[in-house]
């Protein structure tokens, strides 16, 4: 049962975003991923009738690469906000300082 456990808090801490809570576009990419890797794995054994079209591929790659991008590109800008708000505090602070030597 340990390990099942330890699997589960792995798989939730990959889904898992910034702040803790399970991404969907984390979820998607990877669920994407999984599926291209499955299809392509089975591609190599089939005949070339049996192939899915390229266009169907090229879709479902560009949807886990786009949601796994996205998922990262996120987490930057979560930063950037948090910087901005703590740049904004300080500046705010700064200026009651100063109202406070000057009155």
């Amino acid at each position: 049962m340990e390990i099942l456990k330890k699997f589960m808090d792995g798989a939730k801490s990959l889904l898992a975003d910034e702040k803790g809570a399970v991404s969907s576009k984390r979820f998607v990419g990877l669920l994407s991923a999984i599926t291209l890797c499955v299809t392509m794995y089975h591609n190599s054994f089939s005949d070339i009738s049996v192939a899915p079209a390229d266009s169907l591929v090229n879709a479902v790659a560009l949807l886990a690469f786009g949601a796994l991008g996205l998922s990262s590109v996120d987490k930057f800008t979560g930063m950037k906000d948090q910087i901005s708000n703590a740049t904004k505090s300080t500046k705010k602070q700064e200026q009651e300082e100063s109202y406070d030597y000057e009155g």
